[in-house]
């Protein structure tokens, strides 16, 4: 805003007042207007239409006794059609606003928790503004919008509550890894149960087979060799086993020394041994 030889320029986005020998006399729109001083006009002032931002911090007590800093940030400006009183009726406009934050602030804050306090700051920063729109509007303001940009706790309150939340997170991770290792055993105990299940019917397969076997050699041996009984048939076969025994254990490279009776009449007496097995359990059965 600028004046010369009785004119003056007003800037964009802001009025100009204009006095007439110290009475308000009109509001002057951007642009350059006649202004004759020599006849008592002048320019009392200027006032911005802009989107003005305050920052208010406020200290105050949650419910359950915990001090926070809330700052609140205050979008505002002044209404062209209200110039005047924007202009004449407040002294200062921003510790106007100030005031009005703080009261509903420490009003409104006292009566949540902290946990609370995090969670309904929109509903705060609407109380605020509705607030500042009622008071305001009459001194010629508009509150465009105003927001609850930080919450901030005493710094002990601050590390306790990281601390639970850690502690929290650190049961729930023990938790998860005690579950895990639950899963990891079960399912080890039912692959070892399944395990177990299947080498047992490998082995009764694999003796079915055997007795199988043996059961066709001694009837094969019998009918094509008269004069054998089932008695010379399977000390033979035994002999062929005994045999076949120790060259798998002599060929092995990895097994350990195994001492066993070697002569012949060995088979004899396992021949023996098993028969006198077979014996008494055809007894027990009778």
């Amino acid at each position: 805003m600028g004046q010369a030889l009785g004119c003056v320029q007003v800037d964009q986005s802001n009025v100009a007042i204009k006095e007439h020998f110290g009475k308000f006399a009109d509001v002057l729109e951007p642009g350059c207007h006649c202004l004759p001083w020599c006849l008592g006009y002048q320019i009392a002032g200027g006032l911005s239409l802009r989107v003005q931002q305050l920052d208010v911090k406020c200290e105050t007590k949650t419910k359950d006794n915990v001090f926070v800093n809330v700052v609140a940030s205050v979008q505002y400006r002044a209404v062209a059609d209200k110039a005047s009183d924007a202009f004449y009726r407040l002294t200062n406009t921003r510790e106007q606003i100030q005031s009005y934050v703080f009261d509903v602030i420490r009003a409104s804050v006292p009566k949540l928790e902290l946990d609370a306090v995090f969670e309904q700051k929109n509903d705060i920063a609407k109380a605020v503004e509705e607030e500042l729109e009622k008071a305001m509007s009459m001194y010629g303001y508009q509150i465009v919008q105003t927001l609850i940009v930080d919450i901030e706790p005493d710094v002990n309150v601050k590390r306790a509550m990281n601390e639970i939340n850690a502690a929290a997170r650190m049961r729930l991770a023990a938790n998860e890894k005690a579950e895990a290792e639950k899963i990891l055993q079960i399912k080890k105990a039912e692959g070892e149960a399944e395990s177990k299940y299947l080498s047992g019917l490998g082995i009764a397969r694999q003796r079915q087979a055997i007795v199988d076997g043996l059961r066709d050699s001694v009837l094969a041996f019998s009918e094509n060799v008269p004069g054998t009984t089932a008695k010379d048939v399977m000390d033979m076969v035994l002999a062929t086993q005994y045999f076949d025994t120790m060259k798998e254990i002599g060929a092995s490279s990895k097994s350990s020394s195994v001492f066993i009776p070697h002569g012949p009449g060995a088979v004899r007496d396992i021949a023996v041994q098993i028969r006198d097995g077979l014996l008494q359990g055809n007894a027990a059965n009778l």
